[in-house]
Formats: structure tokens, sequence, C-alpha cells
């Protein structure tokens, strides 16, 4: 782990209603130690040029805490967009419990995604966020194999933890729901894959579970992408540059039916899909607050 600079730890969304709702944003360490083969934030884009090692804003809190103290509207802060939040230090470093400490003090509410278990160790703080503001937690997971979660996610906790994770928090009484991002071709975008990880999220208490039937892959992530391809799926690699070459979006040749079969299996368990049904289930604190503010 390495300790960097940082001027700024809030910056605010640019398109609040795009992703769940997040007003603000917040990417507290920079770099992340799962190992997931297909990760965006590998891309040239984002400048992150040793991604594997993580790395940690220097005096983060005290920086957040003056940024949280000048904000009038107390939104949504987005955790975990860029890098995982509840990485291998965290559980040491308390950052990411720190940072919740700030958004209960000042009442903002938060809108999280992680692939830990690590997650439920600050069920106490989410518990007290919503009192005073909105809280959705969503766990990523991309298939119900265990096996296959450690060769696409190799240092992230497997599957089943998650889907544990998952109860936990919403026993506890918080908006969790599921991210089946990406679903990548050929090798999780079967309808069992589908059918499985919404069954196992109703039988584990998930209110939503968003999804996108295919893969994103540019530069250096789309690099990476294939030397795991051809590592763990010989001959995969082949497939992939056949039918997408150097496309960004690359769906599965399923998407049509796998989206008609998501989507009834949530209707069936009664399990919101809809970005905009989400975020106005979940977002009931603040838009009493805007009611209250217009009288």
């Amino acid at each position: 782990m390495k300790t960097i600079l940082a001027k700024t730890i809030l910056t605010k969304n640019k398109y609040p209603h795009y992703w769940f709702g997040n007003d603000y944003n917040i990417n507290l360490y920079r770099g992340c130690h799962h190992g997931c083969i297909y990760c965006d934030s590998r891309s040239e884009c984002y400048q992150n040029d040793d991604f594997d090692t993580v790395k940690v804003k220097k005096d983060a809190l005290i920086i957040l805490q003056k940024e949280l103290a000048k904000k009038r509207n107390k939104g949504v802060v987005g955790i975990g967009a860029m890098s995982d939040s509840y990485n291998l230090f965290e559980n040491e470093m308390e950052i990411t419990r720190g940072t919740l400490k700030l958004l209960k003090d000042y009442h903002f509410g938060v809108s999280l995604e992680t692939k830990s278990d690590l997650v439920t160790r600050d069920i106490d703080l989410f518990l007290d966020i919503q009192r005073y503001n909105d809280v959705i937690i969503k766990l990523s997971i991309t298939t119900v194999d265990d096996q296959l979660s450690q060769i696409i996610e190799p240092h992230a906790p497997v599957s089943s933890l998650r889907f544990q994770a998952l109860k936990k928090l919403s026993d506890a009484g918080i908006y969790t729901g599921i991210l089946i991002h990406p679903i990548l071709p050929f090798i999780t975008d079967t309808e069992e894959n589908i059918k499985a990880i919404v069954k196992r999220a109703h039988e584990n208490g998930a209110k939503f579970i968003h999804a996108y039937f295919g893969v994103t892959l540019r530069d250096r992530q789309r690099d990476y992408f294939y030397q795991n391809l051809e590592y763990n799926f010989p001959g995969l690699k082949d497939k992939y540059m056949k039918r997408y070459g150097q496309h960004y979006q690359c769906f599965s040749k399923n998407r049509n039916h796998l989206e008609y079969i998501f989507k009834k299996e949530c209707q069936k368990y009664g399990i919101l899909y809809k970005m905009e049904d989400i975020i106005q289930a979940y977002k009931t604190k603040q838009t009493k607050t805007e009611q209250l503010s217009l009288f």
C-alpha cells in the first residue's frame, strides 16, 4: 500500500439521476487488490498506472470533514465506484468506517457498492445514517459459482460470502441489493446463472438487482482481460476478438433472451430492476425533506 496526496475527496455528481441517485461521489482509495479480470478502472482514462497497488489518500478524513461542513445540500454520497472501499487494508485502517461516521455526523446519505463481506462490520453506522438520510448498499455478484468467482475475481470474497453479507444487511433493515455487472460473454451469460443469482438474491433479502448484459473493454483493460482469458479459458480470447474486435461495449449474444429471463424472474420474486424504480424506492428521506422545504 502507498500513501498519495489529495486536494479534494468529495466531488459533485454531474448526473445525479443516472447512477442510483448519487448526489456526490467519493473514492477513498486508489487502486484495488481484488484483481477482477474485467475491471474497467484499469482503463487509461483513469490515469491509475499501478492499479493493483492500493493507495490511501493522505489526511483523507480531515479533508472530507472540511468539505462536508461546507455543503448545504445533505445529499447521498456514492462510495466505491472506482475502487472497492473494503479492501485488504480497510479492516485495520478504517478509512471507510471513518467516512461513514462523518456522513452520519453531517447527516449525509450513502450509496455504497462492494464485493466484500467486510461491509457488514459497519451495519451500526448504516442504521445511524438512515435515521436522517437515505442508505443503499449494493453487493456486486456476477456468478453463484464460488470456484468461478475465484477465477474472475481472484482476491475478492467468494460469491457465497457476499450472499451471506446481503442477508445480514437486509435482516438489519438496510436497503440492499445486487449488481450483476458485468455479465461476461461465453462465461457467465447463461440462463442458469441469471436464474440462480436472482433466486439466491431473493432468498437472502435483496430488494433490487441491476444488471448489465455484457462487459466493457478498452485499451489496457482489454489487454489485462485477454491475458487472463488466455490463462484461465484457453481459446476464448480468439472468440472475443472475432466477435467484438475493438468495440467498447461487448454485449452477450444472448442479451435479449437473458434480459427477458432476468425481468421475468425479478417480477416473480417482487425484486426491482429498473434504475428509476430503485432510486424512488430507497430515496425516501430526501424526498420528505424536499417536500417540507417547499412548505
